[in-house]
């Protein structure tokens, strides 16, 4: 008996460890309550319904070009119900990539979210890598959508010849990032590390000083 218990319990674990994902609003609306700064639970604490307004639906997070004044010449902006309080409890964050001629995104990955990326200008280069080490990579084209499931690695670069601009929503309110550019381009650049970003970047004579600024 006790052991049918044991594997009755073990059965429900893995059930509800399977299914694990954002917990289901038991709200029609529940924006961040911002105020309760000392209120630590999976989430976010609601605002009074009576505080709630339509200014909680609305972010002007994205309307703005990013800073890619950088190494990599990109730019990420991921607006979560820590900043956009009407997502708090719907399981989704939303962000805006830019990437300037030769930009790139390094690989990373979302352990909490699958993405689900818009091309609203330019032209780019985007993939993922499967468990298996395959490589699924595609050229998008300004409206052309992509999907990157959740937890693996993948990247994107500007292929094209001007401004690239990438929106992408995601299915969590708190996706997660694991990145390995610091891995990549760390400021110490190795032979095979410099041949893995003269692929990520063209022979243009932009790309080459920036690979020669990285290595010195």
């Amino acid at each position: 008996m006790i052991m049918r218990i044991s594997f009755l319990l073990a059965f429900l674990i893995y059930i509800c460890l399977c299914r694990a994902k954002d917990t289901d609003n038991l709200y029609d609306i529940c924006p961040t309550d911002t105020k309760r700064k000392n209120v630590f639970i999976n989430g976010y604490p609601c605002k009074n319904p009576a505080e709630i307004t339509v200014s909680d639906f609305k972010s002007s997070g994205l309307s703005k070009e990013g800073d890619t004044d950088n190494f990599q010449r990109s730019s990420t902006i991921l607006v979560t119900a820590a900043k956009f309080s009407g997502l708090n409890t719907l399981g989704l964050s939303v962000a805006r990539t830019d990437l300037d001629i030769d930009g790139v995104v390094a690989p990373h990955a979302h352990p909490r979210a699958s993405e689900m990326m818009f091309v609203g200008k330019g032209i780019v280069m985007a993939g993922f890598i499967d468990t298996k080490s395959q490589v699924f990579q595609k050229t998008l084209k300004e409206g052309d959508v992509f999907i990157v499931p959740r937890g693996l690695l993948h990247y994107s670069l500007n292929s094209g010849f001007e401004l690239a601009t990438v929106y992408s929503v995601l299915s969590s309110q708190n996706p997660g990032l694991v990145s390995i550019s610091d891995a990549m381009f760390a400021p110490v650049v190795s032979e095979p590390k410099k041949e893995l970003m003269k692929k990520l970047f063209s022979r243009s004579a932009l790309g080459t000083d920036q690979i020669k600024n990285a290595t010195t």
